[in-house]
């Protein structure tokens, strides 16, 4: 600290007048040292106040006070004895006068802070957002700032001051006062601590980590000094949970512990943040990353240190992990969606075998997104009539006369365009999707059918609609199959409905009864795909089936002229003999050359479909083939 300056008097400057007041309103005594009470000069301490002047006893004291108010000794009396540090400032921002409790907080004689620029007291020059408002109530245009700060004492001591500055009352002058908050900040500190570290392994806990990388975000994307990039490899222990419940959850506890240490000890050379985000998650925060390599290096780094086995409490035991990774550039980067995007590439990793690392691929990702947003928007787009269904004509083999026809759905998506079935259906079945959109499917084929048949009454067409397993199950088929019909007017022997083989061999309970049901109405039952799954011969004679629809993977086998495959025209004909003791009708799927056509023809088959004949075409386009044979 400064020593005391000494007090340098303007020659041309204004000098006030006798018995006129301080800054604080107390007038210089006959006995007050030197410079007491001017603006410029040094602090009068403790007996200036109790030197201010002369009282005339109680009753005079109180007579006066009531008809001016307290006596300006009073105000000095209680700024030189209150616990609370303050300074009086000028509008120019220099101390002219000081309390003791300042010189206690500050380590110094108050004496020594007579002109020093109360900014640099205070430290309100640290960022330009304070500095502003400090001025603005040194000029007036401000009522009062407030901030927090932490200060250096004379002896190198550290400390937490709540800085207040205001205007004092009566005067052109500023009061800027300093409250030791350090005591509360270290509670806070504390409680902080607490608040963001996990009790068990010590490490930083979500919060924090969170907190750190949004940091570490902001930081790579402004600081031009370092690389602009960021990386995280996101964990997961592989079989935890099994540990827990056999060992018990102390034991585990214990294993978490020792897994913190070795990432710590991982991250340590570099300084990477770990983190434990819950449950067996961990992560590690690469600030600054160099490229994709070094977080591929450090995520082969955490797999071979966990891989050796941890010896917990005398017990030896061995786990592993997946890790996702991510690398990328700091601009543009959210911590919503690098934690996404983490946790996406370490399901990856979970999905392809466990106890590996997998780097984050955008095309993958795409498609999973892609994925998704197709799952989630299924339902609302049955409602939004999204949808439209193409028809594969059935034709029959012999004659070329078109017999029925396939319903096939396809999605106009607004955004994707038109989707064929494999990309959606098996997500309406997961979903549960399944159930809305087949409905849809199976009212607008029969409304179609029913349509062809009034307009054609000599050449009705069987329509053909593929039902998923679980329509069984989830909807009850039998009743919207009947109210469907009921409401379109369709003749039960013109609905022929397809479920896949390996939904219905070994059907029992619920779904052998729908099947029943159905057949029993007069509805026709095809087993679509035959050949693919269990093909369990023996259960097919006690299914309630009309026809057998060979997948398209016998018929390619016809497809070579020049060196045909006779097992194939073997396997096929077997099958086609074996159906019809059966009393069951086979149509060919994939037919797409004459030369098959004929083929089929010759061993049996009762009716083919595919591009030789027509691909899916609209409604309107099946009008046209009623009346005119296919080629055959």
């Amino acid at each position: 600290m400064p020593s005391v300056l000494p007090v340098t008097e303007d020659p041309g400057a204004p000098r006030p007048a006798p018995g006129a007041p301080s800054a604080l309103g107390t007038p210089p005594g006959p006995g007050a040292p030197p410079g007491a009470g001017h603006p410029t000069g040094h602090t009068t301490g403790l007996a200036a106040g109790h030197t201010a002047g002369p009282t005339t006893g109680h009753t005079a004291g109180h007579t006066a006070e009531h008809a001016t108010g307290p006596a300006p000794g009073d105000y000095r009396a209680a700024f030189n004895v209150a616990r609370l540090a303050m300074a009086v400032v000028d509008r120019e921002g220099r101390v002219l006068d000081a309390n003791p409790a300042l010189g206690a907080l500050l380590g110094t004689d108050p004496a020594l802070l007579i002109t020093r620029s109360a900014a640099d007291l205070a430290d309100l020059r640290e960022d330009p957002r304070t500095w502003r408002e400090y001025r603005d109530v040194l000029g007036g245009r401000a009522a009062r700032l407030r901030r927090t700060r932490r200060l250096r004492r004379a002896d190198g001591h550290a400390l937490w001051a709540e800085i207040t500055v205001e205007p004092a009352p009566d005067s052109c002058s500023l009061l800027l006062s300093m409250a030791d908050i350090s005591d509360q900040r270290d509670l806070q500190g504390r409680l902080r601590h607490l608040q963001m570290h996990d009790p068990v392994t010590r490490l930083p806990n979500r919060s924090l980590f969170f907190e750190r990388m949004t940091r570490a975000l902001e930081a790579a994307t402004y600081d031009h000094g370092g690389t602009g990039r960021i990386g995280l490899c996101y964990l997961d222990l592989d079989g935890f949970k099994a540990v827990n419940d056999t060992l018990g959850h102390r034991v585990g506890d214990r294993l978490l512990g020792a897994v913190a240490q070795r990432l710590t000890d991982c991250a340590a050379p570099d300084g990477h943040l770990v983190a434990r985000l819950g449950g067996d998650e961990f992560a590690l925060l690469v600030r600054n990353s160099s490229g994709t390599e070094q977080l591929c290096d450090l995520a082969r780094t955490v797999l071979a240190t966990l891989q050796e086995p941890f010896d917990v409490g005398g017990q030896r035991l061995s786990v592993s992990a997946s890790i996702g990774v991510v690398e990328r550039p700091a601009a543009g980067t959210h911590t919503t969606w690098l934690m996404q995007a983490a946790d996406t590439t370490l399901y990856w990793a979970k999905e392809d075998g466990k106890a590996r690392w997998t780097l984050f691929d955008p095309e993958r990702n795409a498609h999973r997104m892609t994925r998704q947003a197709l799952s989630s928007t299924l339902r609302p787009a049955v409602e939004r009539d999204e949808f439209v269904l193409d028809y594969q004509p059935l034709v029959g083999l012999g004659d070329g006369v078109v017999r029925g026809v396939e319903a096939l759905v396809r999605w106009d998506h607004p955004q994707f365009g038109r989707l064929s079935p494999n990309r959606f259906i098996p997500l309406a079945e997961e979903n549960g999707a399944i159930v809305p959109l087949g409905r849809w499917v199976l009212r607008t084929a029969c409304r179609q059918a029913r349509a062809w048949q009034l307009a054609e009454p000599p050449h009705p067409l069987v329509v053909s609609v593929n039902v998923a397993v679980r329509q069984v199950w989830d909807s009850d088929l039998v009743a919207d199959v009947g109210a469907i019909l009921a409401e379109t007017g369709l003749p039960p022997h013109l609905l022929q409905l397809e479920l896949t083989e390996s939904a219905v061999m070994g059907s029992t309970g619920r779904p052998l009864q729908a099947l029943q049901a159905l057949s029993d109405m007069g509805v026709a039952i095809a087993i679509d795909d035959f050949g693919t799954g269990y093909s369990n011969l023996a259960y097919l004679s006690r299914l309630p089936v009309s026809t057998l629809k060979l997948d398209g993977s016998f018929v390619q086998g016809f497809r070579a002229e020049e060196h045909p495959n006779p097992a194939d025209e073997t396997i096929v004909e077997a099958l086609v003999q074996l159906a019809h003791r059966l009393g069951l009708t086979v149509t060919a799927e994939c037919v797409e050359s004459a030369e098959q056509a004929e083929r089929l023809r010759r061993i049996g088959c009762d009716t083919g479909q595919g591009w030789f004949y027509s691909r899916p075409v609209p409604p309107d386009r099946i009008q046209a083939m009623i009346n005119c044979p296919a080629p055959g």
